[in-house]
């Protein structure tokens, strides 16, 4: 059996109890740095209690990061002023820019793989930082400051505004999230979308959408935002307007009359065909995304 150094375990005994007292007792200034977050859980308790329930909390004790000021910047002036506001303290204040505010947390996570396109999204280049979105201390799922739609309607009330409309994508109704669609921390698609390209991603929920069809409508294979507003519409199956009327925005009078219907075709006027009710395009063309017969009959 090896025997033990009683000096030896004396002296590691004392360094442990010193090391004890330090992080129990009075702020430690060293510089213009605070070791103690005991000084800032004082007067920000609630704060504090909610960090320390949070996944920032765990992975700091795991990486024996300095607390606090990991992520708020050096508070040995903040406290010597009595916590008054512009004593240090500037990580996340109203002072310091987006930048500044999103380098604090990309210091920690610029090597996670939904951050790689964050230089290249519209949120970083229209000045949104990290924590316009997230709580450092506690929120809901992914950090979040409120569960989606409601943090994403607070900037984007145009989009609220088309969610609220009779035909719409399930996102009121909690079935979808704009993150589905969207990766709010960028990409190379348009609008941030999830996919190569906009038909890519409808692709996705309506498969069978893609094709190949021997018959094929050319907007469709263009865009789907051709006919579509995927926000919201006030007409069946989201589309940008109804039918005839959107098919007459491409279609003229080849063929048969394209004519946009007046009152004429309506029960007001004396066209026996009364054009204007219960009839439209989709009547006869039922297959207007594609089809393998004929025609787009």
């Amino acid at each position: 059996m090896r025997r033990v150094n009683m000096g030896k375990m004396i002296m590691l005994y004392a360094m442990l109890s010193a090391c004890l007292l330090i992080t129990l007792g009075d702020p430690v200034v060293e510089g213009n740095a605070v070791s103690n977050v005991d000084a800032c859980k004082g007067c920000h308790g609630d704060a504090f209690d909610a960090y320390s329930k949070s996944v920032h909390a765990k992975q700091a004790l795991k990486a024996n990061l300095n607390g606090c000021e990991s992520c708020h910047g050096a508070g040995a002036g903040h406290i010597e002023k009595g916590g008054a506001k512009g004593s240090g303290m500037f990580a996340f204040g109203k002072k310091a820019d987006a930048k500044e505010k999103s380098a604090k947390c990309l210091a920690c996570h610029d090597e996670s793989k939904h951050l790689v396109f964050w230089d290249n999204g519209r949120h970083r280049s229209a000045g949104v930082s990290c924590n316009d979105c997230h709580a450092g201390h506690l929120g809901v799922d992914k950090m979040l400051k409120s569960s989606q739609p409601e943090l994403c309607f607070g900037c984007h009330k145009e989009i609220r505004m088309l969610s609220n409309r009779q035909s719409h994508h399930p996102v009121e109704e909690g079935k979808m999230k704009c993150s589905d669609c969207h990766n709010p921390h960028g990409g190379f698609g348009d609008k941030m979308v999830k996919a190569d390209s906009i038909n890519e991603l409808c692709y996705k929920c309506h498969a069978e959408k893609r094709g190949p069809f021997r018959v094929e409508h050319q907007p469709v294979v263009e865009n789907c935002l051709n006919c579509h507003n995927v926000h919201g519409s006030n007409h069946r199956a989201m589309l940008i307007s109804k039918p005839p009327q959107l098919c007459q925005d491409c279609h003229g009078s080849g063929g048969h009359t394209g004519k946009a219907y007046t009152d004429q075709a309506s029960f007001k006027g004396s066209d026996p065909r009364k054009q204007m009710y219960g009839r439209a395009c989709l009547n006869c063309h039922t297959n207007i995304h594609g089809s393998s017969a004929g025609s787009l009959r």
